[in-house]
């Protein structure tokens, strides 16, 4: 297949991502089928159509089941809110289309279990955005765990936390609503901390957590609030977690530790883990995401240490394809690589990874966390 013609259901922040990967790869990535940018979807007329026109899509619809009925579309690309991605892939999968759905899949395990039955039964080529796999430096770190240069296992501590909702004031979007978003902190950051975590380590066996809401409720959007009443703006209550913290058990033997908070002052994006083996480590931080910090045991002891590994030269994962050594890469790189890996999945009739299998892995540990908390104990992956 020399082209992928595709329709896209979301404009916001995700659908600009994408898009930019749309219009990137032909570029930098000419081997793989070339993306057609055939129609866009959303709910508002005007800001799709505006959407349409700036990111380069050749129409706009606001029904995406109209999109669904063309025969022109190969590619069905899934980033509006997580309470839609179910209807929508399972509608996908009977027309045919090969689906990218964003993270986390659905609200619910069973909702994604669904899901992934239904794209398996179509035959349909199936992906799921866990960006993050795709950072150089990341793939670095894999490729060391994978050559056994740290030895075995023991640790895996991993965090990602932003500050953007550290205002009281901050109105209450529908990332706060369990309706829409299905969980906070937890599903949006903590997601993609588990989807690493399986990377790179494995399946955990295990879990234990806590949680906590700081801000209890929020102001609501003014869409929504209407004129304040007695000088106060009408407030809603957040339902879901502002915060999110468990331990794990992995089966290869490591323990694992998880933070995922949107209320930590003075970090952005900061999507960062550490891992310990017997002979050497690993850290790596978002923020500083062209590198890698790697320590081994076996260097001399006056010159041990961790050192600083820029991963852009041409030997690093993706780095050919771009700027000479030491000119870095940014956000939207994990995107379009992400898309690379789709676009070379569908030319080579296989399946990409991450797919829907690995979607569903970490909405069951999302669910075992949940299940600890509830019942405040230790809770199996396999309960869930």
């Amino acid at each position: 297949m020399k082209q992928v013609r595709v329709g896209m259901i979301g404009y916001k922040f995700m659908g600009k991502a994408h898009s930019h990967a749309y219009r990137d790869v032909p570029m930098f990535f000419p081997k793989v089928p070339k993306p057609v940018m055939k129609t866009i979807c959303g709910r508002d007329a005007e800001a799709v159509a505006q959407a349409a026109e700036q990111f380069g899509w050749e129409s706009c619809t606001t029904d995406w089941r109209e999109l669904l009925q063309r025969e022109d579309i190969d590619l069905v690309d899934i980033n509006a809110p997580s309470h839609v991605h179910k209807e929508i892939v399972l509608a996908s999968a009977a027309a045919g289309k090969h689906v990218f759905c964003e993270k986390p899949l659905a609200l619910t395990l069973a909702e994604s279990r669904k899901m992934l039955r239904a794209v398996e039964a179509a035959g349909v080529k199936h992906m799921v955005g866990f960006n993050y796999r795709f950072v150089p430096a990341v793939r670095l770190a894999k490729k060391l765990i994978d050559e056994g240069r740290l030895g075995h296992i023991y640790h895996f501590r991993a965090w990602f936390m932003q500050d953007w909702l550290i205002d009281p004031e901050f109105p209450l979007v529908w990332r706060l609503r369990k309706e829409v978003a299905g969980s906070g902190a937890h599903g949006d950051l903590g997601a993609h901390l588990i989807d690493l975590a399986h990377y790179l380590i494995g399946d955990m066996t295990e879990v234990v957590g806590m949680n906590e809401t700081f801000v209890k409720e929020r102001p609501l959007p003014e869409s929504e609030a209407g004129a304040p009443v007695d000088g106060r703006q009408a407030c809603g209550p957040v339902t879901v977690d502002d915060a999110t913290l468990f331990l794990a058990r992995f089966a290869g033997g490591a323990l694992g530790s998880f933070e995922a908070t949107r209320i930590a002052g003075g970090c952005r994006c900061r999507n960062a883990f550490e891992i310990n083996g017997s002979e050497g480590s690993v850290k790596f931080d978002f923020e500083r995401m062209n590198e890698l910090q790697v320590f081994f045991a076996d260097d001399p002891g006056d010159v041990q240490g961790f050192r600083r590994v820029l991963a852009t030269d041409p030997s690093h994962a993706y780095a050919e394809a771009w700027w000479p050594p030491g000119h870095t890469i940014g956000y939207e790189h994990t995107i379009i690589h992400e898309t690379v890996e789709l676009l070379q999945a569908i030319g080579e009739d296989r399946q990409p990874v991450p797919n829907f299998r690995d979607g569903v892995k970490s909405q069951q540990v999302l669910e075992a966390v949940d299940l600890s908390i509830a019942e405040r104990r230790w809770a199996s992956i396999q309960e869930v």
